[in-house]
């Protein structure tokens, strides 16, 4: 039997002497306590040495991805080749079913073998001769370093670290450069307040400050490089009417200087800017295509790198950035936000109120799908990013078109959504349409026939009562007066009923007067 083993200095394959003590697999390490007895168990049948770290380097990445190098081919054929019937022992299966396909060598890997390998590496510096102990540590340790960092795969273009730097530094450098212009524009204020108004330009302001300086040498220095003509115009006419009070050479000569810090930060900050852009599209160029590198690059800071980036799902980079409300929606049971860091984007902005949930929505999956192509891909092209923002802006523009057309009177009908409602198709006969009669309810007709009897009575009593008092005045004998005040209303009713219909004869007209007369006498009396 035959064992390959590799080391950092080079491979090295033994001929094992004893294959009857390798059945014995739990008792093996006592065969390799020392190197004397360890060359008893396998003897050293070639060794090749690496030439140097890349080579060494390439050898082991190969047997980490369980793949044949050119070299160690190029000593199996050789050295292995010749003892065909022998098996070879291997400390990997993968390499081993390799080497089965390619050369036709029969590869062992068992307990046995695992354990044999243990031996050998506890007993290698005596068991290959001619490699000093100091050599082999130091090759040990290059090999390491150079394995480690291929497997991290180091790429100075692939680095995220330099984009989370730099957007930290970018917000940094706002926030100063508001301070530093706010306190500049309120310094020089006093001198000249007129120019803060006319002037909106932070940076034309402090451009034209540091030029300057005194407000009374506005009228005799060009600015035209720094402003319009109108403006400039408009400047030195404040400037001679100003109301600011007058400072000391040294108070202009602070206020410069800040201007100078302001300028020198400005410029920094564009310099900054472009080295982030180039930085986005070297490292995620579908996610800068999507969302934008300024957004982009605080979606990377904020989940750590684009590695964590693209595990998270399209729902969480939705809401990156707004943890807070999240967690306080969820606490208070209201209702939860619908963007993060992710309404920056210029797909957000563009969309109407009603409209910013739904994009946002779509927009967080679509850049979940990018992240992860540029994460994990291997492509560096941009063209899946465009064609995913034009579909969101495909999508942008249905729902804009959908709520003009709400607006537009041919399509509220289209508009209106009320609820399905089941309508019964079953149709019941209405009588009602066979009469041709005016329909007048029972309640009515029964109160109409009972004020016609009431009236024909009252006539009739009206009549006779009328008679009687006739035939009393003719036999003189007085009328008796009715004490109750109801019956007064009710006779003054049916007079006046009488006096329509039938024709007032002169003694009724005299009772009438008498009537009134007594009234009178009556109401006297009580006064």
């Amino acid at each position: 039997m035959l064992v390959l083993f590799e080391t950092a200095a080079g491979y090295a394959i033994f001929k094992v002497l004893n294959e009857k003590k390798l059945q014995e697999v739990d008792s093996l390490w006592k065969e390799f306590e020392t190197p004397e007895r360890a060359n008893k168990i396998v003897k050293l049948k070639h060794f090749e040495k690496f030439q140097d770290t890349t080579e060494a380097l390439a050898a082991s990445t190969a047997l980490v991805e369980g793949k044949l190098s050119k070299n160690l081919k190029k000593i199996l054929k050789k050295i292995v080749a010749k003892d065909a019937h022998e098996q070879l022992a291997v400390a990997d299966a993968k390499l081993g079913g390799v080497i089965k396909e390619k050369l036709n060598l029969s590869c062992i890997h068992s307990p046995m073998v695992t354990e044999l390998m243990r031996g050998i590496r506890s007993q290698v510096e005596g068991l290959i001769t001619g490699l000093p102990s100091r050599e082999m540590a130091a090759m040990c340790l290059g090999l390491a370093h150079s394995l480690s960092r291929y497997k991290l795969k180091f790429s100075p273009d692939k680095v995220d670290t330099m984009i989370i730097q730099a957007i930290s530094l970018l917000d940094d450098l706002d926030k100063e450069l508001n301070n530093y212009i706010m306190r500049c524009r309120e310094w020089y204020g006093w001198h000249f307040p007129e120019l803060g108004k006319i002037i909106t330009d932070n940076l034309a302001y402090c451009k034209c400050v540091r030029k300057v300086g005194d407000r009374s040498n506005f009228a005799s220095s060009d600015v035209s490089d720094i402003l319009p003509e109108e403006i400039e115009e408009d400047v030195k006419a404040a400037a001679e009417i100003s109301m600011g009070t007058e400072v000391s050479e040294e108070d202009i000569n602070n206020i410069i200087h800040l201007c100078d810090q302001v300028i020198e930060i400005s410029e920094y900050r564009t310099q900054l800017y472009d080295y982030l852009k180039n930085r986005m599209m070297a490292i995620a160029p579908n996610l800068t295509v999507m969302v934008g590198e300024l957004v982009g690059a605080r979606l990377i800071a904020h989940a750590g790198s684009l590695l964590n980036l693209a595990k998270h799902p399209a729902s969480t980079v939705q809401l990156l950035g707004a943890e807070k409300a999240l967690f306080r929606a969820l606490k208070t049971k209201r209702d939860t936000p619908k963007f993060g860091l992710i309404y920056h984007a210029s797909l957000v902005g563009q969309s109407n109120a009603k409209n910013k949930g739904k994009i946002s929505r779509m927009l967080a999956a679509k850049t979940a799908l990018t992240i992860r192509y540029d994460a994990l891909g291997e492509n560096t092209s941009a063209e899946m990013g465009a064609e995913n923002r034009l579909k969101v802006e495909t999508r942008l523009r249905l729902l804009e078109e959908r709520g003009i057309r709400r607006i537009s009177g041919t399509g509220k009908a289209l508009a209106k959504t009320d609820k399905y409602q089941n309508k019964s198709e079953v149709k019941v006969f209405d009588p009602s349409g066979d009469s041709t009669l005016p329909v007048v309810s029972k309640k009515r007709k029964i109160q109409e026939v009972d004020e016609q009897d009431t009236e024909v009575a009252v006539k009739a009593k009206k009549f006779r009562a009328e008679m009687k008092e006739g035939t009393a005045l003719e036999d003189g004998e007085p009328v008796k007066k009715k004490k109750k005040k109801k019956d007064k209303e009710k006779q003054g009713e049916e007079e006046a009923v009488l006096s329509e219909e039938l024709p007032t004869s002169p003694t009724v007209e005299n009772t009438e007067k008498k009537k009134k007369k007594k009234k009178k006498m009556k109401g006297d009396g009580e006064d």
